[in-house]
């Protein structure tokens, strides 16, 4: 699995399949890059004559994940993903993320990145905020898995997840320090065609559309499903399918 060094010379990890010109897709909150291609759409990218460049974030997957704080400065995984469309040399291609991915996605773009076209999916308005409810969701499961405390039914499913993902709780823990906010007026700068993708269901990000608004050159699409089932959909393919064609 390539990697190369990020901007503080950490190891930043990423898979790549197919050919043609690049996309770049990041994943969800205790994620991994692989799951655009076990779970999501990125084969059926790659067939329709994409390069798909797929990184785990750091504190994810095969990056580096330190248990040093130091090791998560604010807007750390933006730099990361900044540095790596840098290492690959990408100066013609997409960019997208999921979630958490979304969200980085959104600091690239305001921090000046120009892709093609965007996609910011199973994000919301509320991804310009330091700290969300979810951040704060996330916080409390991680702090209790580590300290041994009792956790409510989604908290268990949260550790069987991490388990079965092989994660790291106490770096997911620091993942979180990294949020920063951004001005919602940064948001009528970004000239970048962005596709904001919500399934239907996803009641955390209800603001999604409120986003859209907010991005001067946007689509709003919403498709069936929740937070988690919506990505695995056909329609969220179809959606991403359709918007890297326009």
């Amino acid at each position: 699995m390539p990697d190369f060094r990020s901007f503080d010379g950490l190891r930043i990890a990423y898979r790549e399949l197919g050919e043609g010109r690049p996309v770049v897709l990041l994943h969800g909150m205790m994620g991994l890059g692989s799951q655009w291609i076990d779970q999501g759409p990125a084969a059926a990218i790659a067939e329709r004559g994409h390069r798909v460049i797929l990184p785990d974030l750091r504190g994810h997957g095969d990056s580096a994940r330190p248990h040093d704080p130091t090791g998560y400065p604010p807007d750390a995984l933006a730099d990361d993903m900044l540095a790596l469309v840098e290492h690959l040399g990408l100066d013609d291609y997409d960019l997208g993320g999921y979630s958490l991915g979304g969200r980085v996605t959104l600091r690239m773009l305001v921090r000046g990145a120009r892709p093609r076209r965007a996609v910011i999916a199973g994000q919301g308005l509320d991804a310009i905020e330091g700290v969300t409810s979810r951040t704060g969701g996330y916080r409390s499961v991680l702090t209790s898995i580590l300290d041994g405390g009792e956790l409510d039914p989604a908290g268990q499913r949260t550790a069987r997840w991490l388990d079965q993902l092989g994660a790291d709780p106490y770096a997911l823990l620091h993942v979180l320090d990294t949020h920063v906010a951004t001005p919602i007026e940064d948001l009528g700068r970004v000239k970048v065609p962005t596709l904001v993708l919500v399934g239907d269901g996803d009641d955390g990000h209800a603001s999604a559309v409120d986003l859209a608004a907010a991005l001067p050159e946007s689509r709003y699409v919403r498709v069936p499903g929740d937070h988690w089932s919506a990505f695995t959909g056909p329609d969220f393919a179809a959606a991403i399918l359709d918007w890297l064609a326009y």
